[in-house]
């Protein structure tokens, strides 16, 4: 008998008893094959070669050792330990050529050019009168082209001339999602999720630091190493950030992140496998009732875009105040009137936060007020506006959870100058808030919807919160996508009340169930 109380060995085992880790495997080769469980135990699997246990997947039956999920997975640890990183992009062939000729047309083209007459004109115009003057500086420097490369050498020199240089390419092509410049010779780009590295390059920092000088200057911002930070967006409405020397060691520094031509749905967002179709049906009924909606994320997780996607549920009669630093939301309703944020001059005079453009919108009669993102004392203003009858109001914020949402808007309000208890700070955002949407950036790439959770009041100094929906991961397939299932919690939901106002009660309660 064991400490245990059981017999060692295999045959003191009863039916449906654990093998004993014990018992010794018999010699290969002369074994006849039989059940690895004495007894004809149910649900016993014969094993060849007598072995206690079946062969893990990838090891061959009777043969070597057989290979370990653990031995992967730190083959890649020491693949990633010992690999070399390549911090220069290049460009290859037909491009590189082109880029090489450019330099040398250049300069010759600047003398023949008035460019403030160039400045007036647009690209399509631009391209008519330089063809001539190219012509004529490839037959000085005695350089042939075809018709191909002719188009394309006019593209890149007017790209230069009234564009933002490299960056044209990488701008006008949709795939590509975000763009990070690390100075004149290192470029990443982000297509379907994954970073990559791009295949451009500026001839050096100065010319780097004009094409970032032009981005801001058409929203009126400057950046220079006095003011060495800058946010602006382009015509299209692309989020742009710069910062220069001496802040960047690397040289001018830009991110720019790009929003899609088509305005994004809850729809599309759905079929992207970014939500199921009861989280669209529950959103959808969130915006159209006027919901008091905080959406979470971290960087890069959609946060703007959902906030686009719930705007086109808002009636079309509502008015609708945006307020942001740099202005990148993209309301899809008739009646919608964006504001953005002003930086201290030169003097540090002049500036207008936020919290100021929220306490001013209080007055323009708006019936929903959107913020960008909230990062500091704003959030109480727009608490305050939550709660005195412009319900509907939305805002974004960084956060990992839905927990974690309410702790920052608590800790933003604390880090302002207003002297209340942490108590009331608290009731503040459970009687205000209605839903927290949690979006998600995974490993593979992919944005989901990971959460969507109610606030339903206070139990003591607590905030009290229900879980609507949750996304549950599951496994990840070889290519290393992860798979999971959006499950909702069958709770009745607490903000049903709003949605009987008007008249989706029955369906939200079947999108929730």
């Amino acid at each position: 008998m064991s400490a245990f109380g059981r017999r060692n060995g295999v045959g003191g085992m009863g039916q449906g008893a654990r093998p004993a880790f014990g018992v010794a495997k018999p010699l290969k080769g002369g074994a006849p094959e039989k059940s690895a469980v004495p007894g004809g135990m149910p649900g016993a699997v014969p094993v060849p070669g007598g072995e206690q246990f079946p062969p893990l997947p990838g090891g061959e039956p009777g043969g070597g050792a057989p290979k370990h999920p653990r031995d992967d997975a730190m083959s890649r640890l020491a693949d990633r330990a010992n690999a070399v990183a390549d911090a220069n992009s290049e460009q290859g062939g037909f491009e590189a050529s082109i880029h090489k000729i450019k330099e040398q047309v250049l300069p010759r083209l600047l003398e023949r050019v008035d460019p403030e007459a160039a400045a007036t004109l647009t690209k399509d115009e631009l391209s008519e009168e330089f063809r001539p003057i190219i012509m004529e500086v490839l037959a000085e420097l005695k350089i042939t082209f075809n018709r191909r490369e002719q188009f394309a050498l006019e593209k890149v020199l007017i790209d230069e001339l009234l564009g933002f240089g490299p960056l044209e390419e990488l701008l006008g092509d949709p795939d590509v999602s975000d763009i990070m410049v690390n100075g004149p010779n290192q470029t990443y780009i982000e297509k379907k999720g994954k970073l990559q590295l791009a295949g451009i390059r500026f001839r050096d920092e100065q010319h780097l630091f004009q094409i970032a000088q032009r981005i801001v200057n058409q929203v009126g911002r400057r950046v220079d190493q006095t003011t060495p930070l800058a946010d602006a967006r382009l015509k299209d409405g692309s989020r742009v950030n710069v910062i220069v020397p001496p802040l960047s060691l690397r040289g001018t520094a830009i991110s720019i992140r790009k929003f899609s031509e088509k305005p994004i749905t809850i729809d599309m967002l759905k079929d992207f496998g970014s939500m199921s179709e009861k989280m669209a049906t529950c959103l959808k009924i969130a915006g159209a009732c006027r919901m008091n909606v905080v959406i979470s994320g971290g960087t890069g997780s959609g946060k703007t875009t959902m906030l686009n996607a719930l705007s086109k549920m808002i009636d079309p009669g509502e008015r609708v105040l945006t307020i942001e630093d740099a202005a990148e939301l993209r309301l899809q309703q008739p009646h919608w009137l964006p504001l953005e944020t002003r930086p201290p001059n030169l003097e540090g005079q002049g500036a207008i936060t936020i919290g100021d453009l929220v306490k001013n919108a209080l007055r323009m009669r708006p019936d929903r007020i959107i913020l960008g993102e909230i990062r500091g004392a704003e959030c109480f203003d727009l608490l305050a506006a939550m709660n005195t009858g412009h319900d509907g109001s939305m805002c974004t914020l960084h956060a990992n959870s839905p927990r974690e949402c309410l702790g920052r808007m608590e800790n933003m309000i604390l880090m302002g100058d207003i002297k209340i208890p942490k108590e009331a700070i608290s009731r503040q955002i459970a009687e205000s808030v209605d839903l927290i949407v949690q979006v998600k950036r995974l490993r593979d790439g992919s944005r989901r919807t990971t959460n969507i959770t109610e606030v339903i009041g206070m139990e003591g100094d607590v905030i009290v919160t229900q879980e609507l929906f949750k996304f549950e991961y599951l496994d990840e397939t070889d290519e290393g996508k992860i798979l999971g299932e959006f499950r909702p919690s069958g709770l009745r939901p607490y903000t049903l009340e709003k949605a009987r106002q008007f008249g989706f009660d029955q369906a939200y309660l079947e999108a929730c169930l």
